[in-house]
């Protein structure tokens, strides 16, 4: 079902206790898995939100077959918003349905938060300009659908940009910048996949979680257990054709000596048994700067090299787009070509 991309690693079945040390060392020395909020916190503030707000708000819908979207993993952004303005770019260039960051998504001083808040908001205008027409002073209607009913307010109008929470986004107190921006670090969305010809409709679905303490704390794993999100059919089957999982914290050590926190043991067999009863067809995670793909119990693992300019200052395969289509999914590399402003 999942097309891998062709890449020889060097790879290492390493499930261990969580160290002390953050991967992301290389651009801030305060990479220890703390924060001034709690994951606990975290998850209850969130999911009131997502209760609240987001799950009456947020659905993506296509009238084809296939669409695509695009993955990236710790930009640290700071001064310099060249790398995340790129990706921006390149999902808007190439009509892709969302963009998914899996966390460190800026190192945590206000100024840095005023850069990204800035930046998305400039996204946000020209993705709106390409696929909204305006039709008065302060509403939008689609432009593959001018004759809608009813337009939408700009406000109303959803970015498609879903990130997680990483380490380095909650340390110095940063949850509440992060969250400030983006509200909810434990969340779900649907894909409504509508055939048209065939007047069917196939539901994919994106699950959110917070590691960015590298652990997924009692209220997390409670709510996990309840099902709240789970999708199934009377009969226990699944509502759902893909779904796919976002999260920060690696899984799998990709080389026996990387030195970066992981998920302690029990929550380790937890995630990878949870991935197995929701039927996940991709997880995601970042954090280790170290690129690894692998399968394990029916499952696809993908971990992602940092997309940050001082990480990887060259250009380089930073990213990745997932195409969905009836037949299956495939990874496709995508190049990333800006690369730092030399000071003079």
């Amino acid at each position: 079902m999942f097309g891998s991309m062709k890449k020889t690693f060097i790879i290492s079945l390493v499930i261990a206790a969580a160290a002390l040390l953050s991967a992301c060392d290389k651009v801030s020395p305060a990479g220890i898995l703390m924060a001034g909020t709690a994951v606990e916190d975290r998850v209850k503030m969130s999911y009131k939100f997502y209760k609240d707000y987001l799950d009456e708000q947020v659905v993506l819908a296509v009238d084809k077959k296939d669409y695509s979207f695009i993955v990236g993993a710790d930009s640290h952004l700071t001064t310099d918003p060249g790398r995340l303005d790129e990706m921006l770019a390149i999902g808007l260039n190439k009509d892709d349905l969302f963009y998914a960051h899996l966390g460190d998504l800026a190192d945590t001083k206000p100024e840095y938060y005023f850069t990204l808040d800035s930046l998305l908001r400039e996204a946000k205008d020209r993705y709106v300009e390409k696929h909204y027409k305006k039709i008065n002073d302060y509403e939008y209607v689609p432009r593959e659908n001018p004759i809608a009913e009813q337009g939408i307010p700009y406000e109303m109008i959803t970015f498609p940009f879903f990130p997680v929470v990483g380490n380095h986004d909650i340390t110095h107190n940063g949850w509440a910048l992060w969250s400030n921006i983006f509200h909810s670090s434990f969340y779900e969305i649907d894909v409504l996949v509508v055939d048209p010809e065939n007047i069917d409709i196939k539901v994919d679905h994106l699950i959110f979680l917070d590691s960015a303490s590298g652990t997924l704390g009692k209220t997390q794993i409670d709510l996990i257990n309840q099902g709240v999100l789970d999708g199934k059919y009377s009969d226990g089957s699944s509502i759902y054709r893909y779904t796919f999982v976002f999260s920060h914290t690696n899984i799998f050590r990709p080389q026996f000596f990387e030195f970066a926190s992981t998920f302690t043991r029990e929550e380790t067999f937890f995630l990878l048994d949870q991935f197995e009863e929701w039927n996940v067809t991709g997880v995601f995670l970042g954090h280790v700067h170290t690129w690894d793909e692998r399968d394990f119990n029916g499952v696809h693992y993908i971990t992602m090299d940092s997309m940050c300019e001082k990480n990887n200052p060259e250009p380089g395969n930073y990213l990745i787009r997932v195409n969905v289509g009836e037949d299956g999914v495939e990874l496709e590399p995508v190049k990333m070509n800006y690369t730092p402003k030399k000071k003079k």
